[in-house]
This record gives C-alpha cells, sequence and structure tokens, in this order.
C-alpha cells in the first residue's frame, strides 16, 4: 500500500462540477492498493498517518499530528501510485489492484483511519473522475509505502 501524504491548508475533491468533499487544516492522503496489501498493511498505515509529526508546534518546529492539531484528513484513492515505469513511456498498472480486491480494502483504511483520527475522514469516490484540489502548505508531501516498514 503506497500513500502520498500532504499537509495541507484547504484541499477539496469536485466530481460533476460538485463539491464531495473540502477540508481545511489537514491531510490530503493519496492511496494506491495492491494485490498483496493487506488488513496489517492498513493498520500499520493508518497508525503511521494519524501520529506523522509533519504539523509545526510553538516553536515552529514540525512536532505535531494531524491529531495533535484538530486537522482533518481527505482520503483519495489513486491506482496510478503503482505505476511502472521503466519500459517506454507508457506506465503500466498491472501491480494496482483490481477493484474487486482494492475497494473493500480501500473502506477499510477510511474506516481505520477515522478510528485513529477519532473522527470523520472525507473522501473522493473511489473510481470516479475526480478534480482534486489543495494549497500544499510548506510544501509537505511525505510518500509511504507498507512494503518499506523496516
Amino acid at each position: 500500500m503506497k500513500a502520498v501524504i500532504q499537509r495541507v491548508s484547504h484541499s477539496s475533491v469536485v466530481i460533476d462540477n460538485k463539491i464531495v468533499a473540502e477540508i481545511q487544516k489537514g491531510l490530503l492522503i493519496l492511496i494506491g492498493i495492491e494485490d498483496e496489501d493487506n488488513q496489517e498493511d492498513i493498520i500499520w498505515l493508518t497508525s503511521k498517518i494519524a501520529n506523522l509529526r509533519i504539523f509545526a508546534d510553538e516553536n515552529e518546529v514540525m512536532n505535531l499530528s494531524v491529531k495533535d492539531i484538530g486537522g482533518d484528513a481527505i482520503v483519495v484513492s489513486q491506482f496510478t501510485l503503482h505505476a511502472l515505469t521503466k519500459k517506454g513511456n507508457r506506465p503500466s498498472y498491472i501491480k494496482a489492484s483490481k477493484p474487486e480486491i482494492s475497494m473493500p480494502l480501500y473502506e477499510c483504511f477510511v474506516s481505520q483511519l477515522e478510528l485513529e483520527m477519532g473522527k470523520k475522514v472525507a473522501t473522493g469516490q473511489f473510481g470516479a473522475d475526480m478534480k482534486v484540489a489543495l494549497v500544499n502548505d510548506g510544501p509537505v508531501t511525505i510518500i509511504i509505502d507498507s512494503k518499506n516498514k523496516v
């Protein structure tokens, strides 16, 4: 499971010209799922994200988590995070899970992140054509792969 985490001062998801998710200060999380991912990956990754100390404390040091600041989160499914680009110029998405595998894992990821954060998490719509907007605060962008835990 791969995640791109962006610290944002604002983020939104639009589908068919309608805002379906919107937050102010918090995290935009793009999540990519592959066939080998499981509940262990979800628990590890959601805990890591919720406790990631990337927000400034009173001394302007990145020392606080999204939970510490009472921030929000938007989770967007993004199969393109598993793009293989070694050969040619057209990415291959063979490593990305098919919807019948990835959709339940995505839903579980969102539920587990809500437990970790102690609040509702906004989402895009799985498989939809979405317009994702963000103001990356910092900019701060962190990439985490649950297969690289050590």
